[in-house]
């Protein structure tokens, strides 16, 4: 059962990546739980709340894709324990120049992992 789970995980955490890639603000909503919470560093400035502002900036510019800025993420890490599984995804060419290492929590919410929680730095 863990493989499964773990292979389904990987698969939000892909659609996660592939959706910031594209600036598809509606898919990535999708692989985030509705009561998520975001928090973390923005160089040296604390960011806590919703996953709101950051569907708001992947939504605010241009994507990814058609700019051709040099995005790769990487899923470092995945964990699965039962109904909860925690992963680790470094980002480099964030919009072409930021990187960030995201440490997120997700939850299997009847049948379906959707992210509950991710906290993330620049790096």
């Amino acid at each position: 059962m863990e493989e499964k789970d773990t292979a389904a995980v990987r698969a939000v955490l892909e659609r996660y990546v592939d959706a910031t890639y594209r600036a598809d603000v509606e898919s990535l909503r999708t692989t985030f739980h509705p009561e998520a919470v975001m928090a973390g560093y923005l160089g040296d400035d604390l960011v806590v709340g919703t996953p709101e502002p950051f569907f708001a900036d992947v939504g605010s510019h241009p994507s990814m894709l058609e700019t051709g800025a040099p995005y790769k993420a990487d899923i470092a890490e995945i964990h699965v324990a039962g109904r909860v599984a925690g992963a680790r995804v470094e980002e480099s060419g964030f919009f072409g120049t930021a990187s960030f290492v995201n440490y997120f929590h997700l939850l299997d919410v009847d049948g379906d992992w959707k992210i509950v929680s991710k906290a993330f730095q620049t790096v």
